[in-house]
This record gives C-alpha cells, sequence and structure tokens, in this order.
C-alpha cells in the first residue's frame, strides 16, 4: 500500500535512472504522447502521495498511486512483471523504460497549472520534507479540533504522507486511541504524535520490506494488520475498525490506547 515512504523511494529509484534522459517514445491512453516526446527528465519529486517528473518542457508528469499503482523499471526486451494490460504509461528512453501501473491519477500539468492544481495546492506539510513544518501541522490539525485522530492525520490538507499503515502506528507509539478528537490532545500530544510517526517512515525511506518495529519475535509492525492477535506490549487482542466515511482501516490496543473521548 503506497504511503509516503514508498513513494519516496521510488521517487529516489525514478530520479536515478531517468533524470537527464529524453524520453524517446511513449504508449499510453491516458496522456497525450506529444506531450512528453522529445522532453528531458529535470527533476522527479515525491509529494506525500504524490509524484512529480519535471520536464525541461515546464510540464510536470503528475501520478497518484492510489491502494494499488506501481512504477516499474525494465531494460529495453526485458519481461515484465505485470501485464501490459495494467500499464497506463510507457516511457521510453535510451537506456530504460519506465512504466506505470494502475495508477489512481495520471495527468499532464503545465508550470502555472501546478500552482493551481486542485489537490497539490492543498496539501499539508510533507511528513518527509527535511524542512517539515511541525508547528503548521499541528495549527492545521486545530483547525480540525472536532475530528476523531484517526481521521484527521489521514487528511492529506492537514498533513501529508499518512496512509493506513503510519496512522495506526504511530497512534499506538504514542499510546493515543484513534477514537480521540483532536481536541482531547494538549500541542505536546499532537507534537509527539507527529515527531514518532515521521521518525517511523524516515526509517523506512530506503528499505525494501516496511517495518515500524524492530524485535527478536520477527513482528514488523506493533498492531498494523494484527487484529484478533495478541498485543505484543500488553496481550489484549488488537482490534480493527473501518474509520471515516471512506471505511480506512484503523488497528489499535484497546488496552494500550484507552479512549478519551469516544466519538463512534
Amino acid at each position: 500500500m503506497p504511503e509516503g515512504d514508498t513513494i519516496y523511494r521510488t521517487a529516489t529509484v525514478l530520479r536515478r535512472a531517468l533524470v537527464e534522459q529524453t524520453i524517446s517514445a511513449v504508449e499510453s491512453q491516458t496522456v497525450e504522447p506529444d506531450q512528453l516526446v522529445g522532453c528531458t527528465i529535470t527533476r522527479i519529486e515525491p509529494r506525500g502521495k504524490h509524484l512529480l517528473i519535471h520536464l525541461d518542457s515546464g510540464s510536470v508528469l503528475h501520478s497518484h498511486m492510489g491502494m494499488t499503482g506501481s512504477w516499474h523499471l525494465y531494460h529495453h526486451g526485458q519481461p515484465w512483471q505485470k501485464s501490459t494490460r495494467l500499464a497506463a504509461l510507457r516511457l521510453d528512453t535510451e537506456p530504460i523504460v519506465a512504466v506505470c501501473f494502475t495508477p489512481q491519477t495520471l495527468e499532464m500539468i503545465s508550470r502555472d497549472g501546478l500552482r493551481r492544481h486542485r489537490w497539490l495546492r492543498q496539501l499539508g506539510p510533507d511528513l518527509l520534507d527535511p524542512e517539515f513544518k511541525i508547528e503548521e501541522a499541528i495549527r492545521r490539525l486545530r483547525v480540525h479540533d472536532g475530528r476523531p485522530l484517526g481521521e484527521a492525520v489521514m487528511d492529506q490538507s492537514i498533513v501529508c504522507g499518512i496512509g493506513n499503515i503510519y496512522k495506526s502506528e504511530g497512534l499506538f507509539v504514542v499510546r493515543l486511541s484513534p477514537f480521540d478528537r483532536v481536541e482531547s490532545c494538549s500541542d505536546a500530544d499532537l507534537n509527539q504524535l507527529l515527531t514518532r510517526t515521521r521518525q517511523l517512515m524516515l526509517r523506512n525511506r530506503h528499505g525494501s520490506r516496511r517495518r515500524t518495529r524492530m524485535g527478536p519475535d520477527g513482528a514488523s509492525k506493533w498492531v498494523y494488520g494484527r487484529s484478533g492477535e495478541p498485543c505484543l506490549e500488553c496481550g489484549e487482542l488488537v482490534q480493527m475498525r473501518r474509520q471515516s466515511e471512506l471505511g480506512r482501516s484503523t488497528y489499535w490496543c484497546p488496552q494500550c490506547q484507552p479512549d478519551r473521548h469516544r466519538t463512534g
């Protein structure tokens, strides 16, 4: 499931292979090949769960992976790991072929359009930005004091990069209930939540297997994906509940994360 660390790793891999390469051929039913062919890739930038490929023409190729999307790199003639039917875009350069599979969003944006984009202009501080502005993220959380924490931290206009995994794991490590309202937390609580979640994500920027817990028993996560199993801290059974109108999966330990204010 792509979250901020996934997009960061993807950007790093694509950057090494594609920056300063010229696009020689394009296959896509989503974007016009003429907008890409002949352009040189100048920069590749992750923004939360969004990936921006900047071109020397001034245009930007914007992709959002949603729940299942991914970018792959292949040598010319190398067999693909996924069906060609799932490919939304193929970019050919002289040394490498880049393929985007099943993205939620794939579009071209002009340089001016980037500043006005309906989603990108609303993004909150990026958790993986080296200059992450935690005070601004807390300020945005305070605007949503009545929302449950588990919903608020997933709102990309408040802080971007957090998905189901880091929401559940971050709240567990600071012992906050995902069903507590933001207003029940002090600024120190919110600072600790964002700081610890950022630390977990930073730890996974370069690894192939995501781990939010290190231990001799081999368990890589505290609560995520462990519904019905004993909590690794107290032994209480971990629970899962669908949260928000989108029905996003939230995992938590009722004993370690007792509700201060039940919101249902």
